[in-house]
């Protein structure tokens, strides 16, 4: 019927009887819990909203990493699911000049700044004439000195800014982990979410303060150019294969902070999101595809397969 287990208790040894009946009882946990997508435990938390907020939403700074892209989200939770009010993925920055290195700590800011600004630019604010993008105008971020931890600040002139929570999923939020630059891109875009530098690049905890020169080179790839630069003195070969895309587009030590430098200024200047053109058949294949069979019936099925009887009797013959 089952396996039999002992446990100590006040009274002495009890054997415990996992039967039938114990089984039927059993739960299993949620799908995303045992396939390892979700914590529970802390979105539980995240979403969770006081009941004396009248169905005010509660917002989400998501941010989530494959192996080739960066995802950021805001998003906020509904009893049909999780919607989503903007979005922005790290292989968009090739619009704005970012076309390797798609998800380092430098790319990984930079989509958290373009989803800011996306997200400011498109929300409806102003009481009784709303405007829209009064909050992109209201909270510009931070523009200067980028190396340094920022929070936005309300406007007593304007509406109060967008707040949200950084949902960092499963992933470690140890001290220079990616999940932080695109945090600081946010907050930097004007969206204010709670933190504190101690997980900053560039932290030290035994003198708790922050270098904001370590902080400002991450954002701007500076660990990237001087990776470069110590592997073309020192091992030309793997240079060349490590930063093949780099060469080929041209992009040297030198010039990669000036590349992060125009990607920050386009996306403030235009953050609107561009649909990618789908890959279709042209017109012209269109007019060559072969025209759609007509079904048989069933005494032309019949006499088909009376054919191929015949032929194949003059064949043996």
């Amino acid at each position: 019927m089952g396996t039999k287990r002992g446990r100590k208790s006040k009274g002495g040894f009890t054997k415990v009887y996992k039967n039938r009946a114990y089984f039927k009882r059993f739960q299993v946990q949620f799908r995303r819990r045992r396939e390892g997508k979700t914590d529970y435990y802390a979105r539980r938390r995240l979403v969770a909203q006081d009941k004396n907020k009248y169905n005010s939403p509660k917002y989400r700074f998501i941010v989530r990493f494959t192996n080739r892209d960066v995802i950021c989200q805001v998003a906020f939770s509904k009893i049909a699911g999780d919607q989503i009010l903007a979005a922005a993925y790290s292989h968009e920055l090739a619009r704005y000049g970012i076309r390797v290195g798609l998800t380092n700590y430098a790319a990984t800011y930079a989509t958290g700044l373009l989803l800011a600004r996306r997200l400011l630019s498109k929300l409806t604010f102003g009481g009784k004439n709303p405007v829209t993008g009064a909050l992109a105008k209201s909270y510009e971020g931070n523009t200067k000195n980028l190396g340094e931890d920022f929070l936005v600040e309300a406007n007593p002139d304007g509406p109060k800014p967008f707040y949200a929570l950084l949902d960092v999923g499963l992933a470690r939020t140890s001290t220079g982990a990616r999940v932080f630059a695109a945090l600081k891109g946010a907050c930097d875009g004007g969206i204010e979410i709670p933190h504190n530098e101690t997980r900053f690049v560039g932290y030290n905890a035994k003198d708790k303060k922050l270098n904001s020169e370590v902080l400002r080179k991450h954002i701007f790839g500076q660990h990237v150019a001087d990776y470069m630069r110590q592997l073309q003195a020192e091992k030309p070969a793997a240079y060349q294969t490590r930063f093949s895309r780099y060469i080929k587009l041209g992009i040297d030590a030198d010039g990669v902070e000036k590349m992060y430098a125009k990607a920050h200024a386009a996306i403030r200047a235009d953050p609107s999101f561009v649909p990618t053109k789908k890959k279709g058949r042209s017109q012209e294949g269109k007019d060559k595809r072969p025209a759609p069979q007509r079904r048989l019936t069933q005494a032309e099925r019949k006499k088909r397969i009376q054919d191929k009887i015949a032929a194949h009797g003059k064949e043996q013959q």
